[in-house]
Parts: C-alpha cells; sequence; structure tokens
C-alpha cells in the first residue's frame, strides 16, 4: 500500500475523539483480562430434579440404574458454576448423544 492510499483511507474512516475506545481495543481488553484465569478448572453441573425419589431408590442404585427424572422434552433445569446459578438448559438428543442446550444465562 502507498503512502497516498493508507492517506485516503484513512480520511475516509471517521475520526475517533482522544481517549475513546473502538469495540474492538475494548474486547481486546476484555479477552486480556481473562487470559489469567482461562485454564482454571471449575465444576459444571446440572441439576436434575427427581421429584419422587426416596431414600430407598438411593440404596438401590447400582451401575447401570436407570432414573426416570419425569421430565417433559423442553423443560429447562438449572446449570450451576462452582454452585452458582449461571443459567437454564434443556436436554436433547443429538445423534445417540444426551446433549444439553443453553437456553438463558441469569
Amino acid at each position: 500500500m502507498t503512502v497516498e492510499t493508507r492517506l485516503a483511507v484513512a480520511a475516509e474512516k471517521p475520526a475517533e475523539r482522544a481517549g475513546t475506545e473502538t469495540e474492538t481495543e475494548r474486547e481486546t481488553k476484555e479477552d486480556a483480562r481473562w487470559k489469567p484465569v482461562l485454564n482454571l478448572p471449575c465444576e459444571l453441573i446440572v441439576d436434575l430434579p427427581l421429584p419422587d425419589f426416596k431414600i430407598s431408590d438411593l440404596l438401590k442404585l447400582r451401575v447401570g440404574s436407570v432414573l426416570d427424572a419425569h421430565l417433559h422434552v423442553g423443560k429447562d433445569v438449572p446449570l450451576r458454576l462452582n454452585g452458582t446459578l449461571l443459567g437454564w438448559i434443556e436436554f436433547e438428543m443429538v445423534g445417540n448423544s444426551l446433549a444439553v442446550r443453553l437456553t438463558e444465562l441469569v
């Protein structure tokens, strides 16, 4: 790019006031703030309500046991991160896998 082309492109951009940040600069700073903690482990928990679950049901649990959650398709369940409510999810089937879809962030 020649000097004249760079000057012409610069002249086409709206002048920004001194001291203001562009959206990209703000996002870059935001990303930099999170960088020190991005690799810290955390625990993501899906709270699956089992309204009719009893102690006797707990004692009967074995590897391979199936629990009926009595959930209706599309019903939202709480999603917690390190014990703090993060949002709400719903369960979906994706191929042969059970997946969760984030429906709301708190």
